[in-house]
């Protein structure tokens, strides 16, 4: 399964979208554009992505712009799955 693929479903699960995100493509807005995208969305968010891809995300390395589009937050990552 592809980064970006792994992302929309994990978005998906964490904000209840009810399959919304398989319309969503590397510029879809997410911060500021999906109500469901919250301060405390963006913290559940990180922790799935913590847990179900095995990477680890230090407070310092994220700020709005890593939640800015699907192309940033799968961006992002990819780079974290990299290391």
């Amino acid at each position: 399964m592809d980064t970006q693929r792994q992302v929309l479903r994990i978005l998906d699960e964490v904000l209840s979208l009810d399959g919304r995100s398989a319309a969503f493509e590397r510029g879809t807005h997410l911060l500021g554009a999906i109500p469901e995208l919250d301060s405390m969305a963006v913290v559940s968010l990180i922790t799935s992505l913590e847990e179900q891809l095995g990477i680890i995300v230090d407070d310092d390395e994220i700020d709005g712009e890593t939640f800015s589009t699907v192309g940033s937050l799968t961006d992002f990552v990819a780079a974290k799955l990299a290391d």
